[in-house]
C-alpha cells in the first residue's frame, strides 16, 4: 500500500495580540484584580509570547534507556504521567495487594454549586461504594465527576481524535495535554489514567442526560481512547509526526489494551428516557477495550421518579428500596467476578482465538 499524505485543507491562522489580550483578561473580570494590572501585563506578555512561538511543552528531557530514541525529549508531565501509571500497573498486578474497585460517580450535579443538591447518583455510588468497603480484601476508590464543575482550574479537555490520524499517534497516556501554549493546563486526565490501571473492577453509575451520558463523562471516556490501543512510546512518533505514526502503523500495529482483563458494571438510571441505550452503549464501550462485563445483575438500567417532577426526585429514590438493592448488587456481582479474574478461576471463553479485526 502507497504512503497515504497527510491531509490538510489551510494554514493555521493564529489570533492577533488583541483577541488574545481580549481572552487573557477575561479571567481577570472581578474589579479586585485592577489593583495588579500592571503585574498582569508583564504576565500577559510571557502567555502572548509563549502562544505566538508555540511553547506547547515548555520543559522536557530525554526519554530514557526505556524509550526506542532514548535521547528524544518528552514533555516532563508525560513522564511523570507514565511514572504514575507504570507505578499503579505494577500494585495493580501485585497478588498481595487488595483489590481495588473504581467507583466512578457520573453525574455533574454538585450541592456546592448552582445545582444546590447532591445527585441521587452519588447516593447510589456511595451505597455501592459501602457494599464493597464491607467485604474484606476489597478497596474503594471513589472519582467523582462532579468535581469538575465545583472545584477551580480543573479540566478534562476534549480528545483530539488522534487516533484518525493513525493510531501510533495517539500516545498512551496522552500526550495532546497539557498545551500551554494555549493556556489547556490542569489536565484531570493525568491523575484519573493512573486510577483506572489501579483498578481491579469498575463500576461506573450514571444518568441520563438527553438520552446519553453526561458531557463531564463523556470527556473521561473519549480521552481513554487511548487505552485501547495506544502508543506507549511517543520517541517513536517524534513527538506528534503524523507521517511517521502513518508508517508505523502501517508496517503493523498491535492494537495493545492497556486495560483489558478488568472486570466492569454499570448503572445507568434515567426519569423518563434513555437508560436502556446509556446502559448498552457503555457497555459496549468497556467490552470493545477489552474489560469484562460482570454479568447481567452487575450490568443495569433503571428509572427513579418516572414521569414524575424532578422537585420530588430524591423523595422518590427514598422510596424505592429496590433500586438500592439492586445496585448493591452489582457492585457485589462486580467484586465476585474480580475475585474470578484474580484467582485464576475466570478462563475468557475466546482467550486462544485471533482476533482477525483488531481495531
Amino acid at each position: 500500500m502507497a504512503q497515504p499524505a497527510v491531509r490538510r485543507q489551510a494554514e493555521y491562522v493564529p489570533l492577533t495580540k488583541e483577541q488574545f489580550r481580549e481572552r487573557f483578561y477575561a479571567r481577570f473580570y472581578d474589579p479586585a484584580f485592577d489593583g495588579v494590572r500592571a503585574e498582569l501585563e508583564k504576565v500577559f506578555e510571557k502567555a502572548w509570547d509563549g502562544y505566538i512561538v508555540y511553547r506547547k511543552s515548555p520543559r522536557k528531557k530525554p526519554a530514557g534507556k526505556s524509550y526506542a530514541d532514548p535521547k528524544f525529549e518528552l514533555p516532563v508531565e508525560w513522564l511523570e504521567a507514565r511514572a504514575a501509571i507504570e507505578a499503579a500497573e505494577k500494585r495493580q498486578k501485585d497478588p498481595k495487594s487488595p483489590s481495588r474497585i473504581l467507583i466512578v460517580n457520573g453525574s455533574t450535579r454538585s450541592e456546592h454549586t448552582c445545582p444546590g443538591e447532591i445527585s441521587k447518583t452519588r447516593r447510589l455510588a456511595q451505597h455501592a461504594q459501602k457494599a464493597i468497603e464491607g467485604l474484606p480484601g476489597f478497596a474503594a476508590d471513589f472519582l467523582d465527576i462532579s468535581t469538575l464543575a465545583d472545584e477551580p482550574y480543573k479540566t478534562i479537555y476534549p480528545c483530539k481524535a488522534c487516533v484518525s490520524t493513525a493510531q501510533p499517534l495517539c500516545h498512551w497516556p496522552c500526550s495532546c495535554y497539557p498545551n500551554h501554549a494555549v493556556g489547556q493546563v490542569n489536565d484531570w486526565m493525568n491523575e484519573i489514567y493512573p486510577r483506572w490501571v489501579a483498578a481491579h473492577g469498575v463500576m461506573i453509575l450514571c444518568p441520563v442526560h438527553w438520552y446519553q451520558a453526561p458531557a463531564s463523562l463523556k470527556l473521561m471516556i473519549d480521552r481513554l481512547v487511548c487505552a485501547d490501543g495506544g502508543n506507549p512510546d511517543p520517541t517513536t512518533t517524534k513527538g506528534k509526526s503524523p507521517m511517521l505514526a502513518k508508517e508505523l502503523e502501517l508496517k503493523g500495529w498491535d492494537y495493545p489494551k492497556h486495560l483489558a482483563g478488568r472486570a466492569f458494571s454499570i448503572v445507568a438510571h434515567g426519569d423518563a428516557a434513555g437508560p436502556e441505550n446509556l446502559r448498552r452503549m457503555l457497555t459496549d464501550w468497556l467490552n470493545d477495550i477489552g474489560m469484562i462485563s460482570a454479568g447481567p445483575t452487575a450490568v443495569m438500567d433503571t428509572w427513579i421518579g418516572w414521569y414524575q417532577p424532578y422537585a420530588t426526585s430524591h423523595e422518590d429514590l427514598d422510596k424505592d428500596e429496590d433500586v438500592f438493592a439492586e445496585v448493591g448488587n452489582a457492585a457485589l456481582a462486580l467484586t465476585n467476578m474480580v475475585k474470578q479474574i484474580r484467582s485464576g478461576q475466570y478462563q475468557a471463553p475466546d482467550e486462544a482465538l485471533h482476533d482477525p479485526r483488531e481495531k
